[in-house]
């Protein structure tokens, strides 16, 4: 009986390229246009597609499960004298024998896969995967409608790339804040933001990209949050109502109670604190205005408790002007706010007597 052949068909090749190249995640709008019509030409191309994915992912998860010396195994000389391609493995210490697994079948996977696909769309933008990256300008928040029909309330001053794919829903929040009200769709959602990652389970939330921390905020629903970017522990599981203030350096997590309005107030444009330090206060309001809050470092740390238009520094002001521990001057370049000396806390309590 003759061998198998190793050379894969022209089939698996084109499999194998497209599913390369979806990967790599730069994919013009062409490539999106030509990746689709392959796709549908036959079942066959949708079977190969898949089945080439599913043995990626195996052989990923095999990998990295194998104790292999990568190093030895690519430094390892072909076998000599036989005119197979052969490479001969790293020796491992013998292992138990142990059953031959059962074929795989991957009907059901496709019909999964083609369900999925007239469950999105074909034909639509959905039916491929894309990426589109949204900005925020200064005193210019945006609300967006997303492909999958999630909207995406997205804060002055902030950014997010999309990725939308048949199998998954991708968010890179790169800087500020966004809230996302997230669509039902069989695909997960995720948000990928300061080192973390964010799953949504049915929802409404809230993630900001704070000076020290990431806040995550869920209003509705239930999200999920890893560290080191999907691949840590678990972190926090949030349900409606709850707060999560993350630190970048250790992943530290501080859990708190929130009222859901609250969490969406910069929708209307309103500035909710609720003992936060004045410096992230400040940054908050310099996203909508030309007339810049300058805090000085010692005032920064100062909590406070406040709800306030965005767009009224007036009301700001005389915010301000009430804590007894600040001095607040207004200039050319801005509002600055430092903290009160010795001196002065007598000069202002003789002269308010």
């Amino acid at each position: 009986m003759s061998a198998p052949s190793l050379h894969p068909s022209a089939l698996t090749q084109a499999a194998a390229h497209w599913h390369a190249l979806q990967r790599q995640g730069d994919v013009t709008p062409a490539q999106q246009r030509a990746f689709m019509d392959w796709l549908l030409v036959s079942p066959e191309h949708l079977r190969e597609y898949l089945v080439i994915s599913e043995t990626a992912g195996a052989l990923g998860e095999a990998l990295r499960a194998m104790p292999i010396d990568l190093d030895a195994l690519l430094a390892a000389p072909a076998a000599q004298g036989t005119g197979d391609n052969v490479v001969q493995l790293p020796a491992r210490a013998p292992r138990a024998a142990a059953p031959a697994p059962a074929r795989r079948r991957w009907l059901p996977g496709i019909a999964a896969a083609a369900a999925l696909l007239l469950a999105v769309g074909v034909g639509t933008p959905l039916a491929w995967p894309h990426t589109t990256r949204y900005v925020a300008a200064h005193g210019a928040p945006r609300q967006i409608e997303l492909s999958d029909h999630s909207m995406l309330h997205l804060n002055a001053e902030s950014e997010v790339s999309v990725r939308m794919s048949l199998f998954g829903r991708r968010v890179e929040l790169e800087r500020g804040q966004a809230s996302f009200v997230v669509a039902p769709d069989r695909r997960p959602f995720a948000v990928h933001a300061g080192g973390l990652l964010v799953t949504d389970i049915g929802t409404t939330f809230d993630v900001a990209l704070l000076r020290e921390q990431a806040r995550i905020a869920v209003s509705e629903g239930r999200v999920q949050v890893h560290g080191d970017g999907g691949r840590g522990r678990l972190l926090a599981d949030l349900s409606a109502g709850k707060v999560a203030q993350v630190d970048y350096r250790d992943q530290r997590v501080q859990l708190r109670d929130e009222d859901a309005a609250s969490m969406i107030a910069w929708w209307q444009g309103r500035i909710v604190f609720r003992d936060e330090p004045l410096r992230e206060v400040a940054d908050r309001f310099n996203r909508s205005n030309t007339l810049r809050l300058r805090v000085s470092d010692d005032a920064g740390a100062l909590r406070l408790t406040g709800n306030l238009r965005a767009d009224d520094l007036g009301s700001l002001r005389a915010f301000l002007d009430q804590q007894p521990a600040l001095v607040i001057q207004q200039r050319a370049d801005g509002i600055h706010v430092r903290m009160r000396d010795v001196a002065e806390s007598v000069v202002k309590k003789n002269s308010s007597n």
